[in-house]
Formats: C-alpha cells, sequence, structure tokens
C-alpha cells in the first residue's frame, strides 16, 4: 500500500510457509529488520511522492499527458507482472541474495531515471525499476519472517509495518514541501535519494547478515511472466492511446491483442508444472471474489490517487506542499485501525468490514466527484476530508481483506493466495491509470467544445494561466473518473457480501491466526 498504484498491496504481503527455525542468530537479527525498513522505504517514498511530482515532471520534461501516464503504468506493468517470479526467486537462490539484487537493481534504475533525459527514456528506466521493485517488494517481508522464530516474528512485522506507514504517510508531504520550494527540477532529487537508503541496506545485509539456505528448487516461471507483460503491456498500451492524437487507430489492435495474449497465458499457466499463479485456486467461489472485490477497489483508488494531484496542482493551482497532504489520512488510518479491525474481522468474519469498508470509499469519490462537479474548489474543506473519509474506509478493508483471501484456501496456498492477491491489486492500478486517462481526456475534449474553446490538449494542462474554460474542463474530466470509481467501489462491495465468508475464523480465539 504505498504509490497510487500500491497502496494497500503490501497489506496482503507475499508470504510463505516457513519452518519454525531461523537461519539468523537474535544478535543480527535488528540488523534484518533495519535493512527491510530502508529497502521498504525505497518504494513507498518513491512511488508516494511521485504522484504529487508528476505535474512537475510533466512541465520540466515536455511530457505528453500519455507519456505521463507510461511514467507510472512503466514501473506498475513490471512489477505487478513479475512480482510472483520475484517471490519465487527468493526461495530458489535464498532471500537474503535475491533481496539485495531486488535492491541494487531498483537504485540503479533509480539513479537512471534521475539522470533522464526525456520521457521515452524515463518510461523505459521506470519499467526496469519494476523489475527490481518485483523482487525487492516479497522479499522485504519474507527475510523478516524467515529471521525471526515464530514467537518474535508478529512483533517484528509490526515494528516493519510501523515504520512503513510512516514513511508512506511523511514521504508525499515532504516531497511536496521540497518540490514547493525548489521547483520543478527538483524531481530527480526523489530518485536520487534512493541511492543512500538501498546501500545502506546492501550493507547491512551483505555485511551483518548471514546467507540463508535455498527452501525450494523451484523453476522460474519466465515464460509465464513474458507473457502476463505481454498481455497486460498490450492492454494498457490500448487503452492509454484511446485518447492519443495519432494512436487511436491502435487501441482497437492493441487491446485484441492483449486479450488474446491473455488467454494464451492461462493455457500456458494451466499446462506449467510449477505455474507461478496456481489457476485452481479461483476454483474457490470465496477467493475469486475476493480478488474480483480487490481489483475493483484497487482499480477505483489507484486511479483517484493518480489523477487527483494533477488536478489540484494543473488545475486548482494549488502547492506540491498542500496537495502532499492528502495521502496522509489514508497511511495514519491505515496504521491505526488496521489492528483492532483485524481483530474485529476476526470476531464477526471479514464480509461485513470489506463490504462496508468498501461503500464508504465509494461515498468518498462520490463526494470528490460532486466537488468537483459543481466547480467547488476548496481542498481543507472538501478534498481532504473526503481523502480522510476515503482513509477510514480502506483501514476497514485493507485487513479484513487479507483475512479474506487467506482463509479461503487450504494453509498450503497461504503463500500463493497471498501473491496473487498482491499481483491482482497491482494490476487493477495499471489498468485505471491506462483506461481512466482515456476517459478524463474524452470528457475534458467534450467539456471544452462544449464551451466553444476547442484544440486545447490533455486533461490537466500545466499551463500557468488557466482559463475558466480549461478549469471547468479540469473539473468534468476528474468528476467522470471520480464517478466511474465510486460505482467501482460499490460494485465492491456487492462481491464482497455475496461471495467472502460472514463467519468467523475457524481457529480459537487467542491461539495463533495464520500469518497475514
Amino acid at each position: 500500500m504505498r504509490s497510487p498504484s500500491e497502496v494497500g498491496a503490501e497489506a496482503v504481503p507475499l508470504v510463505r510457509p516457513l519452518r519454525a527455525d531461523t537461519f539468523c542468530p537474535q544478535s543480527r537479527r535488528r540488523f534484518v529488520l533495519i535493512a527491510a525498513i530502508l529497502a521498504s522505504a525505497l518504494g513507498f517514498i518513491d512511488g508516494s511522492i511521485l504522484a504529487i511530482a508528476t505535474p512537475a515532471i510533466r512541465v520540466d520534461l515536455g511530457a505528453s499527458f500519455a507519456e505521463t501516464q507510461w511514467i507510472s503504468n512503466a514501473y506498475a506493468l513490471t512489477l505487478s507482472a513479475l512480482i510472483l517470479v520475484g517471490g519465487a526467486a527468493g526461495d530458489r537462490f535464498g532471500l537474503r541474495h535475491a533481496f539485495v539484487a531486488g535492491i541494487a537493481l531498483f537504485i540503479a534504475a533509480s539513479l537512471a531515471c534521475a539522470v533522464a533525459p526525456n520521457p521515452p527514456m524515463l518510461i523505459a528506466f521506470r519499467a526496469i525499476q519494476g523489475i527490481g521493485a518485483a523482487i525487492m517488494v516479497p522479499g522485504s517481508l519474507a527475510i523478516i519472517a524467515k529471521a525471526y522464530p515464530k514467537k518474535e516474528r508478529g512483533r517484528a512485522i509490526g515494528i516493519w509495518a510501523a515504520a512503513s506507514a510512516l514513511t508512506t504517510a511523511l514521504g508525499p508531504v515532504l516531497g511536496g514541501v521540497v518540490l514547493s520550494a525548489f521547483g520543478d527540477g527538483i524531481w530527480r532529487v526523489i530518485f536520487a535519494v534512493n541511492l543512500p537508503l538501498g546501500l545502506v541496506s546492501i550493507y547491512l545485509l551483505l555485511a551483518k547478515v548471514p546467507a540463508d539456505a535455498p527452501t525450494e528448487k523451484r523453476s522460474l516461471d519466465l515464460g509465464g511472466a513474458a507473457l502476463a507483460t505481454l498481455a497486460f503491456g498490450a492492454l494498457a498500451y490500448g487503452l492509454t492511446s484511446m485518447s492519443t492524437e495519432g494512436e487511436g487507430q491502435m487501441s482497437g489492435p492493441s487491446i485484441a491483442a492483449g486479450a488474446m495474449l491473455l488467454i494464451v497465458f492461462i493455457v500456458f499457466e494451466r499446462r506449467q508444472r510449477e505455474p507461478m499463479i496456481d489457476l485452481s485456486l479461483f476454483r474457490v467461489g470465496a477467493f475469486a471474489g475476493a480478488n474480483v472485490a480487490t481489483f475493483f477497489l484497487y482499480f477505483a483508488l489507484s486511479a483517484n490517487l493518480f489523477y487527483l494531484p494533477m488536478l489540484l496542482i494543473a488545475g486548482w493551482g494549488l502547492s506540491a506542499a498542500e496537495v502532499g497532504f492528502i495521502f496522509l489520512p489514508l497511511s495514519v488510518l491505515i496504521a491505526l485501525l488496521s489492528g483492532p479491525v483485524g481483530q474485529w474481522s476476526d470476531r464477526i468474519g471479514p464480509r461485513f468490514p470489506i463490504a462496508s469498508g468498501s461503500l464508504v470509499v465509494a461515498v468518498a469519490f462520490a463526494g470528490l466527484a460532486l466537488l468537483a462537479y459543481a466547480g467547488i474548489h476548496s481542498f481543507w474543506w472538501g478534498v481532504f476530508p473526503l481523502m480522510a473519509l476515503m482513509g477510514l474506509g480502506m483501514a476497514l478493508v485493507v485487513s479484513p481483506l487479507s483475512t479474506a483471501v487467506m482463509t479461503a484456501v487450504e494453509d498450503k496456498d497461504t503463500g500463493a493466495a497471498s501473491g496473487i492477491n498482491n499481483a491482482v491489486s497491482r494490476i487493477g492500478g495499471l489498468i485505471a491509470v491506462a483506461a481512466m486517462g482515456s476517459l478524463a481526456a474524452w470528457v475534458y475534449a467534450a467539456a471544452l467544445n462544449s464551451g466553444a474553446a476547442s484544440g486545447i490538449p490533455g486533461f490537466g494542462e500545466p499551463a500557468p494561466d488557466v482559463d475558466a474554460a480549461r478549469l471547468a474542463a479540469s473539473d468534468a474530466a476528474f468528476a467522470a473518473v471520480a464517478l466511474v470509481t465510486a460505482l467501482l467501489c460499490l460494485l465492491s462491495a456487492i462481491v464482497a457480501w455475496t461471495t467472502v465468508s460472514g463467519e468467523r475464523l475457524p481457529w480459537p480465539r487467542g491461539s495463533e491466526a495464520p500469518q497475514r
């Protein structure tokens, strides 16, 4: 849960059943925890600040609207398609080795992003950064779980989660202040700051932590990963190009190609001895329903958290420092309430918390749509309270959704189930940025044409003097995005209510629950 396309994703961590023993002596475990926290901060800070920095990147590099979408989507594509393979790499080569490799690739790509001379190069480096994250993200929590014995694991993961929430909450606020103080060009520092954090993490892992033995000699499903990347890449390209001048004719063939590749991927996975996705799990109604609800919810969340900062900065003319605060209630409320809500879910079952939380998020997004449609440009009395309401809804959903996914399958499949749900949330974000961008661009153009002001490109165009027609068109475009995502959250609530279990969890109260 951290970047616009990642918020909530770490709430359903990629974990696997582990032995009770540990490879790490007690005196070295704190180094594992510190390294994991620093590595997690790389992705969390980078992703959440990037949403605030997007308008500045667009101005500084002269990026088109479609290129702006792909700066986000290139990272989301490789991360979502490869994260399950990245998790398997830790099993095959050892968690420490895989984790260090993921961090090293991530910081190398981050430095390349920091010096990218143009949008295409930044997009390419973001894709490589996503590959590093696909190895690094699952390794962060998994190495903690493997280093700490079962009786100490919960406390260690709690410290990791609290530190993660803190970096997620403060990252956009501090980033917004820096962007406001130093101007658009300072966005490059967002990527460069990953170097010291990553180097310290790598040093601790290599100098202070012993190597762990691989747990499985399983093969890596590289063929499935390649097919997934091509399929979702074609779908995202087709959805993005629908509103791009000169490329609209490619949208239909690209979407069709993506759909065909997705079918080929499914057939390929069914025939693999060790597939990266165990498709048989989707025969379990509760598991399939929880993942459909996840897709709708994180589609909606990612779309709003990507396009709302653009509207506020480029449309309403707010400073990046102010806009950075929109992420604060989401992170704080999830950090404060996930534990109590998880205990509540254990008592009454996950159905009601997931459904009610999704409805609360739907109300928040509908409120954002109403604000934008009515042209009410109030941040602190309009947008911020609605973002707090959205944070409350997500806090109701995050822990119970993890519980619903893990308890819908057999104990031996909990790691695979968690990984699939993690990937689904990220794929939802990838498709959301592509599809909702086309919707926003269409509505923006229609609003301009109806106001007899044609020929102005792109939703939320970052012009220094935004006239009334542009502002009204930007408001209308975001209102359409917010309304559609509110309806998707409503669908998420309906799916959760009709598929997820409403019964309390089967383990006795006071005993150890399956690890989330």
